[in-house]
């Protein structure tokens, strides 16, 4: 099985690209954002899933192994196969669909495409708590963080906008505590 390729990026199409690795040419399905990725590179390494069928070999790419755990996570669950699994990654960010799943969100997963009511809920049953993905997107935790010190500054009496506008503006990484300092400092100026 192909597990990784490193190589130039020789097209990109709406649903894959050709990647040449050691002189042979790859056709690689991707997300979207994996596609959008690479689009610009002259070269790129991906993480594949490579998917067997009696009459076809397909292969998956992405640029993270976050995104590649996920793909496998999604393809557990009843009524999702490779294709519809695609469709659900290059409709949303990584971290904005395990968030959907963790906070059992059915009405927004139903929103992505080709997902409906049954599936949305079929997708929490089976993956919520129980998700591949070894370490929170760096993502997820700074809209956690961001929220946290959202709500921290709207307790000390500031105005929901204004405290919105100066958390877009904090440095990504800060601590907790560090945030809502220079948020309340940036506030108070």
């Amino acid at each position: 099985m192909i597990a990784w390729l490193k190589g130039e990026i020789l097209s990109v199409g709406a649903e894959s690209c050709v990647m040449v690795a050691s002189g042979v040419g790859y056709e690689v399905t991707c997300s979207a954002n994996t596609l959008a990725e690479v689009d610009s590179a002259e070269s790129a390494e991906l993480f594949i899933h490579t998917h067997v069928r009696e009459d076809q070999i397909s292969l998956f790419g992405f640029t993270s192994q976050v995104e590649k755990k996920l793909f496998l996570s999604l393809l557990k669950v009843n009524g999702i196969g490779p294709k519809l699994d695609i469709t659900i990654l290059s409709a949303a960010k990584v971290a904005d669909i395990v968030e959907l799943i963790e906070n059992s969100d059915a009405k927004g997963l139903a929103k992505l495409p080709r997902i409906g009511k049954k599936t949305a809920e079929q997708m929490i049953l089976s993956l919520k708590g129980q998700l591949v993905v070894e370490e929170k997107p760096a993502e997820v935790i700074a809209k956690s963080q961001n929220k946290e010190v959202v709500s921290a500054l709207v307790n000390l009496g500031f105005r929901v906008g204004d405290v919105e506008e100066v958390v877009e503006q904090l440095e990504p990484g800060m601590d907790l505590q560090d945030s809502i300092r220079k948020g309340l400092s940036l506030l108070t100026n």
